[in-house]
């Protein structure tokens, strides 16, 4: 299959590195505006639901539509802007989701709300498929780990911090008010990749057939696929609930919500940093897997009980904030010829699971109750460990097209 070479490191003198690491973080501030903008629904569902007359199974459309629209426009914004300027096409895609934000914000009608959230969704997937191959051009080949790790880190910060702090301020203010913010953010995005990213030319476009052919030949590959789907599924069945599971089951104040998303926030970077400094990723995976398990079922059973509820929400946040870069090691390992291809593969799968677990759980919220997802939750994340028992993230070899 055709492959994608970096850039030799003397594209790189040693001057121009504060610079590049300065594109490193504007491209990671980027990807934790766009997740953040994505995930944000699930800590004011609620809220939102009320204030547009949905139930809060219909308003976990929010994260369904931009899940499923991320997942396409993953692998198509790849391929058809394939010879497009990296730093062109970023820098458009930031300013996609900013104006979608400001929509949202000012929108009276669900249906609007949810046309807005289709843009966000392409922005998503096509900035974060593009982002996750652009360190070996911006930094020289030993920093190259580092500097993913940074660009990847705006995912699972957004998850474990971005969306407590807009629930937060959700919470102070109104639930327009955080969606607002998130477009202050994106415009602050779009200001400094305008700055700070350098022209990107294309060097190598992407096709269909390379997507498709790395799926097909490598399994690494299609474990890392399972592993995303199942993972991930199983977390946003529950996480798309979290409010509710947090007032309603669990019996908290609704001004509590944001806070105690925090400590979940707090728990999730502890994880992030367990996981990325774990040498044997396969046993990372295995242990997050038996932790979010663990973590899900004690909420599902025992989540009435508030001191307990809280526990299994800290642990629930130590576990989840390691699978996003557990996951991109997995992928960067098994496939180091085609990053570009493995990333586009990982964000399409991490997307898609992203809202079939919000449709999952929207399904199980209406038909049966929202204290139920939990419990939907364990089992699916519990599948991980059957992909587990016999995959390796084993290199994938070169292959002439």
């Amino acid at each position: 299959m055709t492959t994608h070479p970096t850039i030799p490191d003397r594209e790189h003198p040693p001057g121009a590195e504060p610079s590049a690491w300065a594109a490193v973080a504007t491209v990671a501030l980027g990807i934790f505006a766009l997740m953040t903008t994505e995930l944000l629904p699930a800590g004011l569902l609620t809220p939102i639901g009320a204030d547009l007359s949905v139930t809060d199974g219909t308003a976990a459309l929010m994260v369904t539509v931009p899940g499923l629209v991320a997942a396409a426009s993953a692998p198509a914004v790849t391929v058809v802007l394939g010879q497009w300027d990296r730093r062109a096409v970023l820098t458009g895609l930031i300013a996609l989701m900013t104006v979608a934000n400001a929509v949202c914000a000012w929108a009276d009608e669900f249906a609007v709300v949810l046309a807005a959230r289709v843009l966000v969704g392409v922005g998503i997937g096509g900035f974060w498929a593009i982002a996750g191959g652009l360190a070996p051009r911006l930094v020289p080949a030993r920093h190259v780990p580092r500097a993913t790790a940074i660009v990847f880190g705006g995912v699972s910060t957004a998850s474990v911090l971005g969306v407590p702090l807009g629930t937060l301020l959700g919470d102070l203010l109104d639930w327009r008010s955080a969606f607002l913010a998130v477009a202050g953010l994106g415009l602050v995005s779009f200001t400094l990749l305008l700055i700070l990213l350098p022209p990107l030319p294309a060097r190598a476009a992407i096709r269909f057939t390379d997507l498709s052919t790395l799926l097909r030949r490598h399994g690494g590959v299609r474990a890392g696929v399972l592993l995303t789907v199942f993972l991930v599924t199983g977390q946003f069945t529950s996480y798309t609930f979290v409010r509710p599971l947090l007032t309603e089951v669990a019996g908290f104040d609704a001004a509590l919500t944001g806070v105690l998303l925090l400590g979940y926030g707090a728990a999730g970077i502890g994880g992030n940093f367990l996981a990325a400094s774990g040498r044997d990723v396969r046993r990372t995976l295995f242990a997050i897997t038996s932790l979010l398990t663990l973590a899900l079922s004690v909420f599902a059973l025992l989540g009435g009980v508030s001191p307990v509820a809280v526990t299994a929400l800290l642990l629930w946040g130590l576990a989840y904030g390691g699978v996003s870069v557990s996951l991109q090691t997995w992928m960067l390992r098994t496939a180091p010829e085609a990053t570009e291809a493995a990333t586009s593969l990982f964000v399409c799968a991490f997307n898609l699971s992203i809202a079939l677990g919000a449709l999952l759980g929207g399904l199980v919220a209406d038909s049966l109750t929202v204290a139920a997802t939990p419990w939907f939750s364990a089992a699916v994340v519990a599948l991980t460990a059957a992909v587990l028992m016999g995959a390796r993230p084993r290199p994938h070899r070169k292959e002439s097209s």
